[in-house]
């Protein structure tokens, strides 16, 4: 029998173009599994096609080497500064081209789904957010660097989110908690913004 709880790899994207965070979770039961995390790196003074081109290259090896069944990525909300949010968005765009050639599955999702969803809080800080990751991954300290973490903590998202969005795929019916209710009550939310 289909369970849509078993995604298969799930790999969080953290976009950035000097440092792109990445984090691959797969569930075991009820144990929340990581595969590979870390970050991509960019050297900040090579010309941007070059540094494009290498993130893109990065990312292509990235999801050959982990085959995963979908993608969570950070949706960019706002930015204060305007060069940082195009270069977010361009690394965010070589994700989703990356996942799109491979028929792969992306989501997006704000920062606050990101935080509810893993601390049970929308407003939780880096450092609640960096722990939380350890806990449920059952690591010894956060991970380094904290883009590393993010993408993790999206992966993790998604592991929990999906199957609310999926509830109908083959039929299945997933029971909601009252956590499971609150993520739901907040995609909602953002999805009608």
């Amino acid at each position: 029998m289909f369970d849509p709880r078993d995604l298969g790899v799930v790999l969080g994207i953290d976009p950035g173009l000097s440092r792109c965070g990445y984090g691959a979770v797969r569930r075991d039961g009820h144990r929340m599994v990581p595969v590979a995390f870390g970050v991509l790196r960019t050297p900040p003074d090579a010309p941007l096609p070059e540094r494009l081109a290498q993130l893109q290259v990065d990312l292509e090896a990235l999801f050959d080497d982990l085959a995963p069944m979908g993608v969570a990525v950070e949706r960019i909300l706002f930015q204060v500064n305007a060069r940082t949010a195009i270069t977010v968005g361009q690394a965010s765009g070589l994700a989703l081209a990356a996942a799109a050639r491979r028929g792969i599955s992306v989501t997006h999702y704000s920062p606050n789904e990101v935080k509810l969803a893993v601390t049970g809080y929308g407003g939780a800080g880096k450092e609640q957010v960096q722990a939380m990751v350890a806990r449920l991954c059952n690591l010894e300290s956060p991970p380094k660097p904290p883009d590393a973490a993010d993408a993790l903590a999206l992966a993790l998202c998604h592991l929990w989110a999906a199957p609310l969005r999926d509830t109908d795929r083959a039929g299945a019916a997933t029971a909601a908690t009252g956590f499971q209710r609150a993520v739901t009550a907040a995609l909602s939310k953002e999805e009608m913004r």
